[in-house]
């Protein structure tokens, strides 16, 4: 009989990293699996050079609330630095049974926030932890003309590969040499070649707040559609986290693709942090680099409620990597709609346009008007 495989001993440089996780959900903090993961991965990434490295890659994987912050530092300190003294509501917090939840045999202590609106009218600072089941799109039809409308539409940049044309800034020398040994060595027309163009990458980010709870279904649909029929797009979702869901939407089959997506998604109907979640998008290189050149679409209402200059620093460096951003809010549909809220009204500047995001149709029309600009 073969014996069974046993399981690999955890690294002794990584058993710190992750006892730092245990320490924070015995505190209260809601860290998943793939958030340990991704601290250890950041970690990696960053060398590190020193404790703050470790610090920058723990805050942008793991994502602490903004009201519990000051906790978190002290349990870092404790744990890695060996701090005295213990977080201030640390003995404050009291673990409920109607708050935990069991997955792969291991309790985690879910925090749920006394904030959160349960209509989605208003956007909250609470992080909710929560599963939700998407449902199938009811504007079906409108989908499936923007899925075939949308690859003559997609905005285009000139690439640096050249191609034959009748008309261009360039002679194909050595096309016409073979062109000439056909006329027997006579020239009998230059030809011609121009730049290529190739498509602009998409990135989308979606807003699952509370506040955008009415539209989320739609939206991970529209993802769906456009992860299908654009050849470069990468999609994440945010709330009081960032997810990343391109590869879940990946599979043909919509209803799959749509339920692995939301079994993906940990923060439905939470919380809206904006800046936290830029910034630990663009804190992982791999995830910058999707905004590079790209036409980058967030479907938000933009009303955060963390640290707007966070939302405002974070869309700064997002529009000198990008090619262009559109933000496309529900609040939008009104003509006469003007951003109200600090952080949108800051970045007014840096977006390329404000449009309406209430219903998919004015969605894909304004995604399927991107392509009339010339190819810059």
């Amino acid at each position: 009989m073969t014996a069974p495989l046993a399981l690999s001993p955890l690294p002794a440089a990584a058993r710190p990293l992750v006892g730092f996780a245990s320490l924070l959900r015995a505190n209260g903090f809601a860290v998943a699996p793939e958030q340990v993961v991704a601290f250890l991965a950041g970690v990696d990434l960053l060398g590190p050079r020193s404790i703050e490295d470790v610090r920058k890659a723990a805050v942008a994987t793991i994502a602490p609330p903004r009201e519990r912050r000051d906790t978190f530092d002290a349990l870092f300190d404790a744990h890695f630095l060996g701090a005295a003294g213990e977080p201030e509501d640390a003995d404050d917090w009291q673990a409920d049974d109607d708050m935990k939840v069991e997955e792969e045999g291991v309790g985690q202590d879910i925090l749920i926030g006394e904030e959160v609106h349960e209509t989605g009218r208003e956007a909250t600072s609470a992080e909710a932890l929560a599963v939700r089941q998407l449902r199938p799109p009811d504007d079906g039809d409108t989908l499936r003309r923007f899925t075939r409308a949308l690859p003559e539409a997609l905005p285009r940049r000139r690439g640096y590969r050249h191609r034959r044309a009748r008309r261009g800034p360039g002679i194909d020398l050595a096309a016409s040499l073979k062109a000439a040994i056909r006329n027997d060595g006579e020239v009998m027309a230059l030809k011609r070649w121009r730049r290529s163009t190739r498509v602009r990458p998409i990135l989308l980010l979606i807003d699952v707040s509370g506040s955008m709870k009415q539209r989320s279904d739609a939206n991970l649909a529209l993802a769906h559609a456009l992860v299908h029929a654009a050849p470069r797009v990468e999609v994440f979702t945010f709330g009081t986290r960032l997810t990343r869901l391109t590869t879940a939407l990946k599979r043909r089959n919509r209803s799959r693709a749509l339920a692995i997506a939301a079994d993906l998604v940990a923060d439905w109907d939470g919380g809206t942090r904006i800046g936290d979640a830029l910034q630990a998008f663009l804190a992982v290189p791999r995830f910058a680099g999707y905004a590079r050149g790209a036409v980058v679409l967030i479907l938000s209402d933009g009303l955060e409620r963390g640290d707007p200059g966070a939302m405002i620093r974070s869309v700064q460096r997002l529009a000198a990597r990008a090619h262009r951003i559109d933000w496309l809010s529900p609040l939008a549909a009104d003509s006469g709609y003007r951003p109200e809220t600090e952080g949108l009204a800051a970045i007014r500047p840096f977006i390329t346009s404000l449009a309406n995001g209430a219903t998919t149709a004015a969605v894909c029309r304004h995604v399927l008007s991107l392509g009339r600009e010339r190819a810059a």
